[in-house]
């Protein structure tokens, strides 16, 4: 079982910043891309940032986030900053085996239960 738990959400005014976390289970970074997600009422759910198990962050939807692991605490990071109201959404951690290939969402079996982010 690979369980992935998102944490770091919270309220924040337009121009703030977040740190959001996720914490994994398993040996997941040793073959497994990882993912953020973000979905917002009414909206489909968008890739937001893609990092392999090597390291290399394969996708940033925005300048504003960057995309980080410590493999040392299972951990996968987004830092946000500079929010905007757009960004308001719930984010959700995602991962599957093998290296990075697709934003699909559909190409990603693992999921946490979500963190939401909220900029006013």
């Amino acid at each position: 079982h690979v369980q992935l738990v998102e944490s770091g959400g919270g309220s924040v005014q337009a121009g703030g910043s977040l740190r959001l976390s996720c914490a994994a289970s398993g040996n997941i970074y040793s073959n497994f891309c990882m993912a953020w997600f973000r979905q917002a009422p009414g909206k489909q759910r968008e890739g937001v940032a893609i990092i392999d198990s090597d390291g290399t962050i394969v996708y940033n939807y925005s300048g504003r986030f960057t995309i980080s692991k410590d493999n040392a605490k299972n951990t996968l990071y987004l830092q946000m900053n500079n929010l905007k109201p757009e960004d308001s959404a719930m984010y959700y951690c995602a991962a599957h085996g093998g290296t990075c290939s697709s934003r699909r969402q559909s190409d990603y079996n693992y999921w946490g239960q979500g963190t939401q982010v909220t900029v006013s």
